[in-house]
């Protein structure tokens, strides 16, 4: 299998900005806590294998536990996830699979009462961002582990 475009050469700029977003998701501290869980598991859900792949790759060297990796795709019956967590990762579902009414009220209350308003806000960018890379990644059908080197998943010394 190989890529159909190679979007990002294609639309460079655009590309970047998207790069960009993610970069100053990066600085802050609550998503370098919890991103991992969120970028994994919107890619999960939408058949991402590129980001499966690599955000895997990237929960491993920073650190994450294998075993809550393999929880992710079940986390509302696993006992490995705090309250928080499961606040994101149900906040990272909901706006991954839009329901058709939208986010529910009783939603959006048990979420606010785990994250403030700054953690919320930013988390919706992170998952705004992720759901668009796994968009462009699975149209264009990107290769799992081709940018391994590239971006040093190499060092997660999966294979």
């Amino acid at each position: 299998m190989s890529q159909r475009i190679d979007y990002f050469k294609i639309s460079k700029q655009a590309a970047n900005k998207l790069v960009e977003l993610n970069m100053l998701l990066t600085e802050k501290p609550f998503l370098n806590e919890v991103g991992h869980l969120v970028t994994l598991r919107a890619s999960q859900l939408n058949g991402c294998a590129f980001c499966v792949d690599m955000h895997v790759k990237e929960a491993k060297i920073h650190g994450e536990r294998e075993l809550r990796l393999h929880h992710v795709a079940v986390w509302r019956e696993s006992p490995l996830f705090s309250p928080r967590e499961r606040a994101v990762l149900a906040w990272t579902e909901a706006l991954t699979q839009l329901p058709p009414h939208g986010v529910s009220d009783a939603l959006f209350d048990s979420v606010r009462e785990q994250l403030s308003e700054q953690e919320l806000s930013d988390l919706s960018f992170l998952i705004v961002a992720i759901n668009g890379w796994n968009r462009l990644n699975v149209a264009f059908q990107a290769v799992p582990g081709t940018l391994d080197k590239l971006y040093g998943l190499d060092k997660a010394n999966l294979s």
